[in-house]
This record gives C-alpha cells, structure tokens and sequence, in this order.
C-alpha cells in the first residue's frame, strides 16, 4: 500500500501530497561541518516519504509506518524544544521542524503527516535529517513558505539542534536537500556554497558500497558534544573563530601551540583530525576534477585512520570492515557518520564486489558480531515533490 494511501486510511481523507528526501552516506570529510570546514556527501537511494495535508486547526498529528506507536497528536503552540517529544524518539524530528519554521516566523498551522522511511537508522545515514528535510519540504510547499533548499535545511538543522538537543552541523540535511543524482555535493561549511561534482563511478569501472555494521549510535549520549566542545576549545586557544581557519601547512604549528598551552591531549587529537580532513576533502576534489578516480582510495584509508586514531569514534566492527575490505583488495575505505558504530564506505573495482562483499561476511561471522547489510551507494536525488 502506497503512503499516500496509508495516510488515507488512518485519517480518512487524502493528502494534499507526498514528498520524499534521501538518507546520505558522507565520502570525506567527518565531524568537519561544525567546525565550518569541507563535506562531501552524496544521496541515497533509501528515502523518507511523506503524505501530508495542511491543518488550520493548531493540531499537529504525526504517525510513521515504521513504527508501532498510535498518532501522535500536539498542538503547534505548544511545542517547546527538550520537552516530551523534543528529548528523542522519532515523532521529535518532525515536531521540531514544524517548531523551528513556527520560531522563524513563517505561518504553520498544523497538519496531518504520515511518514514511512527506507533509511536505515542507527547506520550514520541520516535518517533523522532525511525525516526533518522532508517535513520541511512538505510544509514549504503547502504554505507557500518560499523557502529555497538551503534555507529549509539550516531550518531543519536548528530543529535538531534546539529542539531535540543533537549539536550536530547542518551536513546531513544540506545532503538530504541539495544533493543531485550522479553527484557528490561539495559543501564549504561556513557560507553554505555548494558544487556539484560529477561521480559516476560506473563509468570508471568502481562501485562504491556500504556496509551498515548493525552497531547502533546514539549522538545524544554525549560522546558527539563532547567532540564538538572540544574543537571549540582547540580553535579558542588557537586564536581563530573555528577549526577551518587553521591552515593543513600550520598543523604542525597548531599542534605544538596546543601543547604548549597545556590543553588536553584528547584536544590536540581532535584538532589534528578536522584540519587534516578539510584537507583531505580538498585532495578528494583535486583528483576527481583531474579525473584520477583510484587515487582517493589511499585518502579514504588515511581518514579512516585518523577517525580511529584522532577522533577515537571508529570501533572494532567498523575497523573490520576497513581492514578486511583493504585485504581483500579494495581501492579504498573508511568508517563514515558520527561513529560509535554505523556504517563504513568501502571504493571497489567492479569485478572485485562480490569477493570483497564475501570476505567481510566471512570476516563478520568469523568474529562472532552481527551479520552486516551491504549495498551499493548509488548518486541519487535531494528532497523532491512525488505527487
């Protein structure tokens, strides 16, 4: 049954219409986007829908078809950021989308929303901000907001950011709503340009999959805003506003000046990681502009380290899936999203696929952890009207 259909079914009129916005799987360039520095995401395939009409009632209701919950009914002047569905659960990212465009001063008088997603949560894919985008997308639409894709993603960013009380940078929802098939979105962080870069990896003869490690995050436990304040402390003792500002050539320099100051030595390691990310999204763009596809294998296998290793959020399945992939000749590969568990991006050539899909299922049940989901990363499009 369609969602348009489903949502007929549980409130008993039809939508006004539905709308769906991509999960993203991050090619470079990790916990970059709060420190105003270089993303590059691409879309994926998997998507949340969502089949909404407009209320001019003051009644939010929410339902998913994902979840086994009655309707979740609010009314929109009530909605306050960290109360009961601003403290986590699914029905918060929604809630806080309409909450964070009520704030902004644009007119939303309620709705009805029915949602169904085939984003896998808990991977580090965006599942949350693939719900966010799409509600904000729907209600752009049906009350004439006028906002652009950008403006609806800083939007969706700050509902998540107040209202359920996740400091994350706005990445994921720029990806969910700005990205286009057949490309990565090259993201500056600090003035929200964008360029899309062509990525099609068939041509080159590669394959670029995930594999979800079916070990679950949860980024409001603490360890992600812990990470965040301190590269906020490490920029503050550096002298600049954020970590984009310290030059890749200065590292060296930054490093021992935070020594010197004494800061913590987890400080440092963080520090070390965002500005040797930045640059190493610049080196992703350098070789693909060049049309050098292979070479951003090595710069994949060199973030992974220092996520493990600087930023300590990889964890053992995740390095697995790393060091398998590498043994069984993959060109490149790495952990992505927020860490503590999630998913990994490993670069193929195509005919290697099925034997390196096979050795890290081989390697998984050999070390007793959960089988893990493999697919491919296919380019895919931003936020979208489907009918």
């Amino acid at each position: 049954m369609s969602v348009a259909a489903q949502f007929s079914d549980l409130y008993g009129y039809e939508p006004a219409g539905v709308w769906a916005a991509p999960g993203r799987v991050n090619l470079i360039g990790e916990y970059t986007d709060f420190n105003e520095g270089f993303v590059m995401p691409l879309a994926l395939p998997h998507t949340a829908v969502a089949a909404v009409a407009k209320r001019d009632d003051g009644v939010l209701r929410l339902h998913s078809a994902d979840i086994d919950a009655p309707v979740a009914e609010l009314r929109v002047d009530e909605l306050i950021p960290l109360s009961k569905y601003g403290q986590g659960g699914w029905a918060a990212y929604p809630a806080g989308v309409v909450w964070a465009l009520r704030d902004a001063g644009h007119t939303v008088t309620g709705a009805d929303i029915h949602l169904a997603s085939t984003v896998p949560t808990g991977a580090g894919l965006s599942s949350s901000a693939a719900l966010e985008v799409v509600t904000a997308y729907a209600l752009n639409d049906l009350f004439e907001l006028g906002l652009c894709a950008p403006e609806l993603a800083v939007l969706a960013q700050r509902a998540e950011n107040v209202f359920v009380g996740v400091p994350c940078g706005v990445m994921d929802q720029m990806a969910s709503a700005c990205a286009n098939e057949g490309h990565a979105l090259h993201l500056d962080c600090r003035d929200l340009s964008i360029r899309q870069v062509p990525f099609d990896l068939a041509e080159e003869g590669l394959q670029l999959l995930v594999v979800d490690s079916r070990v679950k995050h949860e980024l409001g436990d603490g360890a992600y805003a812990e990470r965040r304040a301190g590269c906020e402390e490490g920029a503050r003792v550096l002298g600049v506003s954020h970590l984009r500002d310290v030059a890749y050539a200065e590292l060296d320099d930054a490093v021992r000046k935070l020594e010197q100051a004494g800061v913590d030595e987890k400080v440092v390691r963080y520090v070390r990681h965002v500005v040797s990310d930045d640059h190493r999204v610049e080196r992703v763009i350098e070789l693909l502009d060049a049309g050098d596809v292979r070479a951003i294998g090595p710069v994949l296998y060199d973030g992974h380290r220092s996520l493990r290793d600087d930023l300590r959020i990889s964890c053992a399945e995740l390095d697995l899936v790393v060091d398998t992939a590498r043994a069984a000749g993959a060109v490149g590969a790495r952990m992505t999203g927020g860490g503590f568990g999630g998913s990994a991006v490993v670069l193929v050539e195509t005919g290697d696929v099925e034997a390196v899909t096979k050795s890290v299922l081989a390697a998984f049940e050999g070390a007793g952890y959960t089988v893990p989901r493999v697919f491919a990363a296919v380019p895919s499009a931003g936020a979208r009207r489907l009918g």
